[in-house]
């Protein structure tokens, strides 16, 4: 991997393997390795779900147990730039380019005897093997919304061959071509919100001063009463503390979508995963026009001084590929076909 690509990994590698911890494991080992989900809905996933993925078609054949398929990354209109020979996932294959009936496809060669469906089944339980291959997926599609409005592919989207890959051009153009037309002149970008419990608590119990029984009045009382009451009072601290932190999260949230183009609310990130410190409260993806972002970026600043007091932190991170504002079949399966 060339040296920016590689600096740019690490840098974002604790969200990455969160992200793709969420979306392979939870999602793709149900998709990729369960054949009864074809042709059956899935619900939506809490965490970024996946883009537009192919449809297996009535007559796929399985996978043969060597040889090479096609991961596709990203889907973008046949006009728009896509980078070539970048790095794939695999050292066997470069991206390249796959044009057909309007669209473009960016694909690379990877070996069956590692993607295919039985190897797969246990690399997707390797989080070293995972986070490899996140990395290699994330920074081909980094390089391409540089260059072009794309429909990112979840990761595993893997193909038998290149007719593979345009048929799934073919059945899923008018998502496709729907999603391309929203994204354009947009970005996806990630907010998240995190507290420190004990300056929370402590801003709560402040709160609480003039309505707690005086000090003198506690001592008076038999020791089972005074113990009685001060956890009533720690209970009440607790629960002032959680209604502060719906309340600034519930601000911040509704400042932040009033200034976007759509959002979306995600479900908190795993902390061990992540690497995030505090308890996050928001974890918020946001759909915002090109030239919006900066003004997005000095709303979020006045918001976390705003509430430092409770001792809130936000962190604003991407642009990342736009999984969270393109359109799914609810009946792809995503499987090799």
């Amino acid at each position: 991997m060339p040296d920016d690509l590689a600096r740019w990994a690490a840098k974002r590698a604790p969200e990455l393997l969160a992200r793709a911890e969420a979306q392979a494991v939870d999602e793709l080992k149900r998709a990729l390795l369960d054949a009864a989900l074809r042709g059956r809905a899935e619900p939506r996933s809490p965490t970024p779900p996946p883009a537009v993925a192919p449809e297996p078609p009535p007559a796929a054949r399985p996978a043969p147990a060597s040889g090479h398929g096609i991961w596709a990354y990203c889907v973008a209109g046949a006009a728009d730039p896509l980078p070539e020979g970048l790095p794939g996932v695999h050292a066997d294959g470069q991206a390249r380019r796959l044009e057909h009936g309007g669209l473009a496809a960016l694909v690379s060669r990877v070996p069956l005897a590692e993607f295919g469906e039985e190897p797969l089944r246990q690399n997707l339980n390797d989080l070293e093997w995972l986070e490899r291959v996140a990395r290699g997926h994330e920074a081909v599609l980094e390089r391409s919304l540089e260059a072009a409005t794309i429909v990112p592919l979840r990761l595993c989207t893997i193909f038998e061959d290149d007719d593979g890959v345009r048929r799934m051009l073919d059945d899923q153009r008018p998502a496709l071509t729907a999603a391309l037309e929203l994204l354009a002149g947009r970005q996806e970008w990630g907010v998240k919100l995190l507290v420190d419990r004990e300056a929370l608590e402590a801003t709560a119990r402040a709160q609480r001063t003039e309505a707690d029984p005086p000090a003198d009045e506690l001592e008076s009382r038999s020791a089972g009463g005074a113990y009685l009451q001060r956890r009533r009072l720690e209970r009440q601290v607790r629960e002032e503390a959680d209604r502060l932190a719906v309340g600034v999260a519930e601000e911040v949230h509704a400042r932040l979508q009033d200034w976007a183009s759509d959002a979306v609310l995600n479900a908190p990130q795993n902390r061990d995963l992540s690497g995030h410190e505090g308890e996050m409260l928001l974890n918020g993806a946001y759909l915002v026009e090109t030239p919006k972002v900066e003004r997005l970026r000095e709303l979020v600043t006045e918001l976390e001084n705003r509430h430092r007091a409770l001792g809130v932190r936000l962190e604003m991170t991407g642009p990342w590929p736009p999984y969270n504002f393109v359109p799914r079949d609810p009946t792809a399966a995503g499987a090799l076909t």
